[in-house]
């Protein structure tokens, strides 16, 4: 099911990934919006402007109820903010936003967070249920129900347009020199 899930990237953010588009492309401010997220420390941050602008992130889809995939994506997660080492939070931030906005209050996501000893440069993010939704669908997470899971990540450098898909379930030490490629 997940390679299924990954064959359906949508066309669009596929153009996207590989041509490295230049600043100012679709995939920057007038794509991403730019719509309030609180974080699981309960402060209220805009989308785009204070975690995508300028900055290289790296971001998952979660919901934390799920059994399956969430926990292995967090956990892979955890090891490669552990790999990027004092990067993270400095060069290089990480999001999990919650597929599931009504159930995953900032005090749920903490409690998560916790669990899994994330350290800086990492938050956990909802918001509206109609405000995640854009943020899925800009970034081609277009699932309609909690498990149709997926286990891919985003990859994004917003100030060179530079934006992909990576799975987690790879080689994490490759992955590591693709987030840090990014970074010229």
């Amino acid at each position: 099911m997940a390679i299924a899930l990954l064959a359906a990237l949508p066309a669009a953010f596929a153009a996207g990934n590989a041509s490295g588009a230049a600043p100012g492309s679709r995939w920057g401010q007038d794509y991403l919006p730019n719509v309030p997220v609180t974080t699981h420390e309960g402060k209220t941050l805009r989308f785009y402007d204070d975690l995508i602008k300028d900055k290289i992130v790296v971001i998952s889809f979660i919901y934390t109820s799920c059994a399956d995939l969430c926990p292995l994506t967090t956990a892979r997660l955890a090891q490669l903010q552990e790999k990027l080492g004092d990067s993270v939070g400095r060069d290089i931030f990480f999001y999990s936003i919650t597929v599931d906005p009504e159930r995953d209050t900032p005090e749920v996501l903490k409690k998560h967070a916790e669990a899994f000893h994330i350290g800086p440069g990492w938050l956990f993010l909802t918001g509206t249920p109609e405000d995640i939704k854009s943020i899925r669908y800009k970034l081609g997470d277009r699932r309609q129900k909690l498990n149709e899971h997926t286990q891919a990540i985003r990859l994004g450098n917003e100030a060179t347009g530079e934006w992909e898909r990576a799975s987690l379930l790879g080689d994490l030490d490759r992955l590591v020199m693709t987030i840090r490629a990014m970074n010229p």
